[in-house]
């Protein structure tokens, strides 16, 4: 058993081995500093520093997540939250160990000029970082483009932004060139896009027929939207092409490499069906002193050998119709120029419709003219279900409920696979605006069914839609008033040549 006297002796040993960790290094105001009061510092602030980041990372991902906010808004919430609660905790144990953090604002005044040049990086983004989480012009799980890269915010801190490239790698960008720097932020509002797809034709193409294809292109791909709708812009004459450039629209923008691609195997084949050639560059070569060069006449039983032997010419397949053309064949377009022509194809667009499929009942508003591009179908009365008409390949319908807007008079069902051509009312009104001309004729057109007419404006004065006032006597007069006064035509400028 160990006496009293010894214990006392190895206390003091042991007091005197370690004296030097309460001796005063040096003075912060009033109070002294030891190297025991540091490292019990130390500990503390580190402490107050990993229960600040434990407590972001559970208001992030577990109270947060329950109230069911959002990501982008977790985010800011739990770093500004968690950024305070650690700056707190830095305070009170700065407090605790007997530290007056006033005394500490004159020495951060005094270094603050040194700290400034030292850090400036830091602080600069640091600041950018809070602009960012405040501004929220940038959030969680948004797609970016910034230098060439694009990818998804995956998480924003104070310092940087950890970004998620299409090649799953994770990229830390400082947040100062985030505010600095152009930023293409694709989903600050929604995912919704457009995306350009340049094509180069031959020159001889007919730009009516390559804007009818790139269309029908754009169509076959599933994702690209139809309102608003593909459009076709002929850019210019390149060195070797005709260049144009196809705008699609799409809902998740983030999909436009594998669209674009989509499209383009599409196109590729199409022209490859339709005989319209990509061009590539050409450089003409011109030889002077041509008569100079001859040929071998050991060359020419070889080359008549070459001729026998080549196959004879295949069968040339038969010309492809085009839309331009079935829409010439049209009584109510038969003037139209190509460049009206090439208006009129892109503001419709095709769609399949299936065997049996119905595309409007009876007594429906008329919203859009229908062209049969392939297949057939027909028109039945449904209360007696009796069929009064077969509409087959080219021809159309939907034009007297469009243009008079009286209610539809009969079903239309699809009596097979069917392909049609629509140009819906507000399109139809684009098309016709400011073209009287083309009003006149459509007038002229729908008199001459004058049986049609005439029922239909019984139906119209049935159903309270047509005025008295309206001058029914001329049937062209009555249907040029009612074609202005249903597409709201104030009026019609000067008249022009389709």
């Amino acid at each position: 058993m160990i006496q009293p006297r010894v214990l006392q002796i190895l206390a003091v040993n042991y007091s005197l081995k370690f004296a030097f960790l309460t001796d005063p290094l040096f003075k912060i105001g009033n109070k002294s500093v030891s190297i025991l009061a540091v490292l019990n510092l130390t500990i503390s602030l580190i402490v107050a520093i990993l229960l600040s980041r434990l407590f972001k990372q559970l208001l992030k991902q577990q109270l947060l997540t329950k109230l069911k906010i959002d990501a982008s808004n977790r985010e800011v919430l739990s770093t500004i939250l968690g950024y305070g609660v650690g700056v707190l905790g830095c305070i009170l144990v700065l407090q605790a160990n007997g530290i007056d953090v006033a005394s500490l604002a004159i020495l951060a005044g005094g270094l603050g000029i040194g700290i400034g040049f030292g850090l400036q990086d830091i602080t600069k983004n640091f600041v950018s970082g809070l602009t960012i989480l405040l501004e929220r012009k940038i959030k969680v799980g948004d797609f970016i483009e910034l230098d060439g890269m694009s990818g998804y915010v995956k998480e924003i801190s104070i310092r940087s932004t950890l970004i998620e490239t299409f090649d799953q790698f994770d990229v830390v960008v400082p947040n100062s060139q985030l505010v600095e720097n152009r930023l293409v932020n694709m989903s600050l509002d929604s995912f919704r896009g457009r995306i350009k797809i340049p094509v180069g034709v031959a020159y001889g193409s007919d730009p009516v027929i390559v804007t009818e294809i790139l269309l029908d292109c754009a169509y076959n791909e599933p994702n690209v939207l139809h309102d608003p709708s593909p459009k076709v812009k002929f850019i210019g004459f390149g060195d070797n092409s005709l260049d144009f450039e196809l705008w699609v629209y799409v809902n998740q923008i983030d999909t436009r490499i594998s669209v674009k691609s989509s499209i383009l195997y599409i196109i590729e084949h199409q022209f490859r069906q339709h005989g319209i050639s990509i061009p590539f560059p050409q450089r003409d070569l011109w030889v002077r002193n041509s008569e100079s060069l001859t040929f071998s006449p050991q060359l020419e039983p070889q080359k008549r050998k070459l001729s026998i032997a080549s196959p004879s010419p295949t069968e040339i397949p038969p010309e492809p119709i085009f839309l331009k053309d079935i829409l010439k064949k049209v009584c109510y377009f038969k003037y139209c120029n190509d460049f009206h022509l090439r208006q009129l194809i892109e503001l419709g667009y095709r769609k399949k419709f299936q065997a049996s499929e119905v595309i409007f009942r009876e007594g429906e508003t008329g919203n859009g003219f229908y062209l049969i591009l392939s297949g057939s179908v027909e028109a039945y009365l449904e209360k007696v279900d009796r069929q009064i008409d077969v509409l087959k390949t080219h021809q159309f319908f939907g034009e007297f409920s469009l243009m008079l807007g009286v209610p539809q008079p009969a079903s239309i069902r699809c009596l097979e696979e069917t392909t049609l051509f629509i140009i819906h009312k507000h399109n139809f009104q684009a098309f016709i605006k400011d073209k009287p001309d083309l009003v006149n004729i459509l007038a002229e057109e729908l008199a001459k069914r004058q049986e049609i007419v005439a029922n239909c404006q019984i139906k119209l004065k049935a159903l309270g839609l047509m005025e008295e006032s309206e001058n029914h006597h001329n049937p062209i007069v009555w249907i040029r008033q009612r074609i202005q006064k249903l597409f709201n035509f104030q009026h019609l400028s000067k008249p022009e040549i389709l």
